[in-house]
């Protein structure tokens, strides 16, 4: 059998290459390390991470915990390993970073259908199966091959920035109401208000709010091109208020007055379930982020799914481009895993690794694709990643609100996600993803 090409030994890869050798698939794993690196690579091991709790937490009741138990059901190398080298941290899954990587290292050198090829890749092979998952820091050699792929689309973003997403549920509508935008076109937009007296304490708090640190391989001039919030704030006392919390419009029905100052949000997703903090893009710290936006009175107990970052972060237009196995459209020769297919974070992209390897493994050897249901956290980051709904694509955490709520009420937050996990965990057993 012609070996699979795995393009990248980051988690992605080698979850990806690990899960295709587990099924008698040879494959070829390149690592452009130790012969090149980026700005986030230090140690020589494959599957570096940056942090011990880069993994995040471990309960059912977070997606997050969902994901990785999913994961662990299906065999994962990744969580194996992480497993065997956790240290005590409470309710998450930490590392010991150094003893993890070389877990893993060890592991997919050892096996003895996995090829490993050291030295960068610049061209993706015109034949046979390829697996791309050459991170969000992806060289500028093989980001031009990239694009060879994708003729005529704006196949590449330059993640500088994003804005924090809320779920609808935990919006206040009493609150909020619906309307459009500066009153053109449909009422698709939840308009959150602020009084004087409110908008003068939030903006005094959002100025004085503490920023994260950007590191070293970041690039400071994202600053220039898309504002901070807090960086406009900063510039005067009205400059929200003439910027992205514009009430032009807009009359509150509450009270039949223009409000004197409105947050926006815009939905994210076609079903509605989350939405964005229309010009919020930020630079705070995400403890920040939750204590100021949360001043806002419809936004006071909003669930926060994805904080607001600024920083490079190289990731495909995923929902145009890859369907929910992570294969080019139009060219399910090549599919992608990891950070360039936007999903964000170590646990989705050993996610993204894992799913698609389990897909091409069943192609070659003539078997159905695994189809993991929308209720499931792996089949909810899939189906995100390649929703051509989700018209402004940003890179996502997994979390409860891409998956479908429960078809009956339970009463607090934990146990409502502890039933959705659950939920999940039954339907895989019902699964054949051999």
């Amino acid at each position: 059998m012609e070996p699979v090409v795995v393009i990248g030994a980051g988690l992605a890869g080698c979850e990806a290459a690990w899960q295709l050798a587990g099924r008698g698939i040879p494959v070829v794993l390149h690592e452009m390390k130790p012969e090149k690196r980026t700005p986030a690579h230090h140690a020589p091991e494959f599957a570096e991470l940056v942090c011990s709790n880069s993994l995040r937490s471990d309960q059912l009741e977070n997606a997050v915990g969902l994901l990785k138990e999913e994961l662990r059901r299906g065999g994962s190398l990744i969580l194996a390993c992480a497993d065997a080298h956790r240290v005590e941290a409470g309710g998450a899954l930490a590392v010991d970073r150094h003893a993890f990587s070389r877990a893993v290292t060890e592991q997919v050198r050892s096996h003895p259908l996995i090829t490993v090829e050291e030295g960068e890749v610049k061209r993706i092979p015109d034949r046979g199966p390829v697996i791309v998952a050459s991170g969000p820091l992806t060289s500028e050699a093989l980001s031009a091959e990239i694009g060879r792929l994708f003729p005529g689309s704006r196949y590449l973003n330059f993640y500088d920035a994003a804005a924090p997403l809320v779920t609808f549920e935990s919006v206040d509508m009493d609150q909020a109401w619906f309307a459009s935008r500066y009153d053109k076109g449909t009422a698709d937009y939840i308009n959150c208000a602020l009084s004087e007296e409110e908008y003068a304490a939030f903006w005094r708090e959002l100025c004085a709010a503490q920023e994260a640190e950007v590191h070293g391989f970041e690039d400071k001039s994202v600053f220039e091109g898309c504002m901070p919030v807090e960086v406009m704030a900063r510039r005067g006392t009205d400059t929200l208020r003439y910027g992205p919390l514009k009430p032009k419009g807009l009359r509150d029905p509450r009270t039949g007055q223009t409000p004197y100052a409105v947050v926006q949000l815009r939905k994210d997703n076609a079903d509605g379930t989350i939405y964005n903090l229309v010009g919020f893009q930020t630079h705070l710290k995400w403890p920040e982020q939750r204590r100021v936006f949360s001043m806002i009175p419809a936004l006071k107990n909003a669930e926060f799914v994805r904080y607001g970052v600024m920083h490079r972060n190289t990731y495909l237009d995923s929902p145009r481009l890859l369907d929910r196995y992570y294969r080019v459209r139009g060219n399910q020769r090549v599919m992608f895993a990891g950070q360039i297919t936007g999903v964000e974070g170590y646990v989705e992209s050993t996610a993204s690794g894992f799913l698609c390897a389990v897909e091409l493994a069943r192609r070659l050897r003539d078997k159905p694709p695994v189809d993991f249901p929308k209720e499931t956290a792996l089949g909810a980051l899939a189906l995100y990643v390649s929703n051509e709904s989700v018209a402004d694509f940003q890179p996502m955490n997994v979390n409860f609100g891409i998956i479908p709520p429960l078809d009956h009420r339970v009463k607090g937050k934990r146990n409502k996600n502890a039933a959705l996990s659950q939920r999940s965990l039954g339907l895989l057993e019902t699964l054949d993803w051999a």
